[in-house]
Parts: C-alpha cells; structure tokens; sequence
C-alpha cells in the first residue's frame, strides 16, 4: 500500500471510471471524501448521476482525483459496500495499490510505436560496473511524458532513465539519451502483447535546456509520421 491516505474531510473529489490504458478516464461524477477507515479503506458519499444516487457495483474500477495542476492526485479503488453513519449513507472505497499522480495533458500526447530503452540506479550494475538497459516500446509520447510497454515492474514513484531513438537525420531528430522520469502508474499489458507491462512516465527536467530538447524532438516525431 502506497501509505496513510492524507485527504481532509470534505474535500471535493472528481470520480471517473476506470477505462483501458489508451483511454482517458471521463471524470463527470463529484463525491465528498468523508473519512479514513485505514491505509486501505475510506468512505466518500454516495455520487450522483442525474439526480440519482449511484447503485452500487463492486466490480467496477473507481478512480479518484483532487488537487490541481501539478498537485492533481489520483486514488483508485473499488466500492464494497454502503455505510450508515448517523443519518447519512457513505461508500466504502477499497483501495487498490495504483495510486497515480498524472503527467497533465497539456502537451500533445502522439500514439507512435518508438523502440527505447531504460534503466533504473537502483538495479545491479553488470561485471563491467555498467548499469544494464532493458528494451521497450512507446504507446504515446508527449513533451511531459509517455506510456510503454516493458517487462519491468516499478513502483508508483519509482524514478528510471529513458532513452529515445533518432528519428530522421535533421537535428531536432537525434537520439535523446537518459530523461529522467518518474513511474505515474504501472499495467499489465493485453494479452497477446510482446511486454508484460505498460507504464506511465512523467519526465523531470532539471534544465529548461533538456525541455526544450524533448519538445523539439516530439516536434520532429509529429512532422515525420504525419500525426
């Protein structure tokens, strides 16, 4: 579990639910956090839809959002039951291990097939004191981040470096080595597919320099394949 659930009483929260890892969630649903039961439960008040409050339906993914901007938070869970506290009634929220701050999508997010590669610091350097790469495939990339597909498992937070491959011969087009970038969320991948895994990254720029790198490389990957 991803630690105490810090959240005031009465804080509004955007409710969507959970879509496929290509899709972004509609979040058209508002609810009232209520309380903490304990790192893996909490209650929110029953959402409505169309003036009507919301049936039940355990087997759906809820996910969660507050904040803003930067600071825009995601819970995700599952409601397992219905609770009566006083007069009032309240959803139980299961929560599950995702818990996912987001990169804003704000940048152009392009759907594009780009072989890269990856690293973490954390993993065990080889006989040579090199730090080995794993391969993977972009589903989408943006100026702020990207989902792919690898055979890794990280955690939310978790902090890799990702390389991307020269597109074309201009300049803007050259290989982009070790981004840092942090783990939003992490999938397992359809069946069928060749990586066992999908994550989602959020780039961290430590110079505005290596920003304007990125944004002029996905500029390039946009122009190459006519997205």
């Amino acid at each position: 579990m991803a630690g105490a659930i810090k959240i005031k009483s009465g804080t509004k929260l955007q409710m969507a639910f959970d879509v496929d890892v290509d899709k972004d969630p509609v979040f058209n649903m508002v609810c009232t956090f209520n309380k903490a039961l304990d790192e893996s439960a909490f209650l929110i008040s029953i959402p409505a839809v169309n003036g009507k409050l919301l049936e039940i339906d355990e087997s759906k993914k809820l996910l969660l959002r507050y904040g803003s901007g930067n600071d825009t938070m995601f819970l995700a869970g599952y409601a397992d039951d219905v609770v009566k506290d006083g007069i009032r009634k309240y959803w139980k929220i299961r929560r599950v291990t995702e818990q996912r701050q987001f990169f804003q999508r704000a940048d152009e997010r392009l759907k594009v097939l780009l072989k890269v590669t990856y690293k973490s610091d954390t993993w065990m350097m080889n006989d040579d004191g090199v730090i080995e790469s794993e391969d993977g495939m972009t589903l989408d990339i943006s100026a702020g981040g990207a989902a792919i597909y690898l055979n890794s498992k990280f955690d939310v937070g978790e902090v890799i470096n990702i390389s991307f491959p020269r597109v074309g011969t201009s300049e803007k087009g050259r290989a982009i080595n070790d981004i840092v970038a942090a783990v939003c969320w992490l999938r397992e991948a359809p069946k069928g597919s060749l990586y066992r895994n999908i994550c989602g990254l959020q780039f961290r720029f430590g110079e505005s320099s290596d920003r304007k790198r990125v944004q002029g490389y996905i500029e390039n990957v946009k122009e190459k394949y006519k997205l």
